[in-house]
This record gives structure tokens, C-alpha cells and sequence, in this order.
């Protein structure tokens, strides 16, 4: 089954085919390049629930009218493809029936969404069974629980797998407004520059989520907010905005860029951050009653390159705020003299989601009062179509065709848990906040220096 350099992968073989994900996000993305005829050939669903071939093919039915844009035509095409392997991971006749399901099939892609715990067993089978030689091997997030974990798993996957042919895939990654940043970065002349440290006061990141941890909290005992979207979402968004001009057009160029923001990360100081845990966390099934996992956190980065020495990155994630939205406020220095003419200080505000919009606060004299100086959006503009586009389609179908680019590679992993280790094995305390608030008044102080939090609206 060797699969020559950058071939189509015929197959996709789904590992935790009946889980949450494979239900709310793997059928509808593969349902989506169906209809542009980008899907697999074959697509074999894996688990252990005594299923048939029908049950998978119902389910995949009920997830994509719940969570994509079915169609009965396009359906009809896509279920020829399903097929449906029931087995213990740990036993090598599971990885057998697959091998004869595979049979034909050269260029194969494995697809775990299974408990990285499962990682050794599967990978180790796959060697023994001759389904890994020249096959992709795609791999659903958390890349490990810490720095040394992270490095222990890659080393485990290395055994069998080459990093050329590994696909470490954050969805966050294949969102259209999340690329947007690189266009807005690199296609704009006139931004570039003023885009550093003479400048920029100050960068600031919110990921807020006006919902709970929604009956997970056994799940989110294991994570908590740093290592649920600040050590993986929120710094990749800190590395698109703080990375050099990818130069060149070699493959890597994009991911190189990212890494080198990474290592200029400073080491946080316990000043610089503050955990908080929202009211009534506890009582959450699965969470323990002197629970001290954050469902808040906010950080200070400080970059040590060229560009940004001084310049501070403030990041902040929660449950339970008072808007979901994910949001960039980018706030310029004052200008020379703006004191005595009463000139407010000039930001951009980049909205990744729940809509699209850039918006450049700019300062003009106020319509009715002549002497009086306003700040007002030079321009607002809502991107239409930037949410149409499945993330997990994308990834998967990049993945397919063995493009590299949006993934994450094997030293970003290792070096983006570097950032947070410490704050992860040495934490500062949890301090209670409440629903509908933008976290513990304690996340103010990291603030003050630059004005404030700015809150999305």
C-alpha cells in the first residue's frame, strides 16, 4: 500500500467513528467535499459498539441533516463510500478485517480521534498489519497534556510514521477569518509599515464563550482553559499577527515563521497571569468539589525579537462571558502633539467571529461640534461567506492531497507547550468570577498599563 509522494488518499480509515466528533464535525466535512467530489473513494468508520455497516450510515445520515446541508442525491453517493469495522484497537484480527476492507487500496489516510492513551496501541498495529507503510496519519488535538508529553507523544508516532506524512489538525486553523489575518498582514501595503514595536502600543486577544462548559465538566477537569484554546487557538492567532514575512516559496516558509514567534515568547512571569473559575463550576457533573481548574485565564506575552521588544500581548479565554466572540483590538500609540488638539489614540479591531469585520478607529472633527474630536470607524466591514466554509472540510481535504500547510508541526507543538508549561505545572490560584462578566476583576491589573481591557460589543 506505499503511497507515492503528495497522491490523493483514497481512503479514509475514521478511528472513533462514533463519537461526538465524527458526529457533529467528520460527516458533515466529509459530506461536504462529496459534493464537489473531493471525498475518498472509501470511507471505513471504526469503533467498538457492535455496530453494522446500517447503523453507521443512519448515524452519519442524522449528523449531517442536524449539522451540515443534507441532500438526499448527494447522500445516496456519499453512503456508497461508508464501510464499517468493529473492533478492539489493542487486537490484531481488528486491524486484519481492516487490511482486507483496504484491500486494493494504495494511498491510505488514518484518522485518529481517538484518546491519545490509544495512540501507541494503533499506531503499533498498523506497522504490524502493513497499513502504515506510505500512509498519512491524521491527528485530532490535544497533542498531549504538557511539553513532555507532547515530546513523548511525536516520539511514539515517530516510530512508525515520518513527519512528512503526519497531520497534527486544529480546526481553528482551517477557519476562513482566521486565515483572513495572513491576507490582512501581507496583502496590505500600507499596513505593513507601522505593523511593529515604534508604532503599536499594545495587542490584545479575546476568545470569549457566552456558554458553560456544557455537562463536559469531566472532560474539562482534564483541559481547563490554557490547555483548551490559549496554548493551541489563542497562540496561533498570536503568531499569524507577530510573525515576519514568510519568505520564499518553499512549503515550510509559513510554519517556519510561526515557530520563530514561539521561541521569542518570554517566559511568564506569575504576575503576568490570572486564572479564574467560574461560580458554580463545582457543581458541574464530573468536576470535584475542591476543583482548581480555570475556566478563565488571561496572560501578558512579551516578545523578545525586533519587531515587538516592549510591545505586550495580552490574551484572555473564559467560559460564561458575556459574548461569544473571538477578537483582535490592536491599539496604536498617541500621536505627536494629539494631546492639545484632543485626539484619541487610532486602533484596528479585527473580528474573527461570530462574523467577520475590520474596523479602524480614526480620529475627525465631530459633525455637530467643530471643536470637538472624535473617534469614529473609518470603515466596518462585514465579510460575507467566511463562515460557509466546513473548517474540517478544508483540513480534511489538504490532508487528502498530503498538503502540509495548515497543520501543525512537530517543533511548533513541543515549543507552544513550552510557553505555558510552567504556568501549567506551577499554577497561581483560581479566583471565582460570575457568569455574565468578562472573568475575575484581578484580570484588570494586566491591563491597566495600555488603558484597559477592550471588550467586544
Amino acid at each position: 500500500m506505499e503511497q507515492a509522494e503528495r497522491k490523493k488518499a483514497e481512503a479514509l480509515v475514521f478511528y472513533g467513528v462514533s463519537g461526538d466528533l465524527a458526529y457533529k464535525k467528520i460527516f458533515p466535512a466529509l459530506f461536504d467535499l462529496a459534493k464537489i467530489d473531493q471525498h475518498p473513494k472509501l470511507v471505513i468508520g471504526m469503533a467498538r459498539r457492535g455496530w453494522q455497516l446500517s447503523d453507521l450510515v443512519e448515524r452519519a445520515r442524522k449528523s449531517i441533516k442536524e449539522h451540515g446541508h443534507y441532500d438526499e442525491a448527494t447522500f445516496e453517493k456519499f453512503a456508497q463510500t461508508l464501510r464499517y469495522v468493529d473492533g478492539d484497537y489493542r487486537k490484531q484480527e481488528t486491524f486484519e478485517l481492516l487490511y482486507a476492507a483496504l484491500e486494493g487500496t494504495e494511498h491510505v489516510a488514518h484518522y485518529l480521534a481517538i484518546p491519545p492513551s490509544m495512540f501507541q496501541a494503533v499506531v503499533e498495529q498498523l506497522a504490524n498489519c502493513r497499513l502504515a507503510k506510505g500512509a498519512r496519519l491524521i491527528v485530532e488535538k490535544p497533542f498531549g497534556r504538557d511539553q513532555q508529553s507532547a515530546h513523548e507523544l511525536n516520539a511514539t508516532i515517530h516510530k512508525v510514521f515520518p513527519e512528512s506524512s503526519i497531520f497534527r489538525i486544529d480546526h481553528y486553523l482551517g477557519k476562513s477569518a482566521v486565515q483572513n489575518l495572513l491576507a490582512f498582514r501581507f496583502s496590505n501595503t500600507f499596513f505593513e509599515p507601522i505593523w511593529n514595536r515604534h508604532y503599536i502600543d499594545s495587542v490584545q486577544i479575546t476568545l470569549g464563550e457566552a456558554f458553560g462548559v456544557e455537562g463536559r465538566g469531566r472532560f474539562y477537569e482534564e483541559v481547563g482553559a490554557i490547555r483548551d484554546v490559549i496554548q493551541n487557538h489563542v497562540l496561533q492567532i498570536v503568531g499569524y499577527l507577530a510573525m515576519e514575512p514568510p519568505v520564499g516559496t518553499y512549503p515550510e516558509a509559513l510554519r517556519d515563521e510561526q515557530v520563530k514567534v514561539f521561541r521569542m515568547i518570554r517566559p511568564i512571569a506569575p504576575t503576568d497571569i490570572v486564572r479564574g473559575q467560574l461560580s458554580g463550576y463545582r457543581n458541574e457533573e464530573g468536576v470535584a468539589e475542591d476543583s482548581e481548574v480555570e475556566t478563565f485565564a488571561a496572560l501578558k506575552l512579551y516578545l523578545d525579537s525586533w519587531r515587538w521588544d516592549g510591545v505586550p500581548f495580552l490574551i484572555r479565554a473564559g467560559k460564561k462571558m458575556p459574548k461569544t466572540a473571538a477578537e483582535i483590538y490592536v491599539k496604536f500609540k498617541r500621536p505627536p502633539l494629539s494631546g492639545k488638539v484632543g485626539g484619541l489614540t487610532n486602533s484596528i479591531r479585527l473580528r474573527l467571529s461570530p462574523e467577520v469585520q475590520i474596523s479602524l478607529g480614526t480620529n475627525m472633527i465631530d459633525a455637530v461640534d467643530a471643536d470637538q474630536i472624535v473617534q469614529r470607524p473609518l470603515e466596518a466591514t462585514s465579510l460575507e461567506g467566511y463562515g460557509r466554509v466546513n473548517p474540517y472540510a478544508r483540513l480534511l481535504g489538504d490532508a487528502l492531497i498530503g498538503d502540509q500547510t495548515l497543520f501543525t508541526r512537530e517543533d511548533a507543538v513541543e515549543v507552544a507547550w513550552s510557553v505555558v508549561d510552567q504556568v501549567i505545572k506551577h499554577p497561581v490560584p483560581v479566583i471565582q468570577y460570575q457568569a455574565g462578566t468578562w472573568g475575575p476583576e484581578e484580570a484588570a491589573s494586566l491591563a491597566a498599563d495600555v488603558g484597559g481591557w477592550h471588550d467586544p460589543t
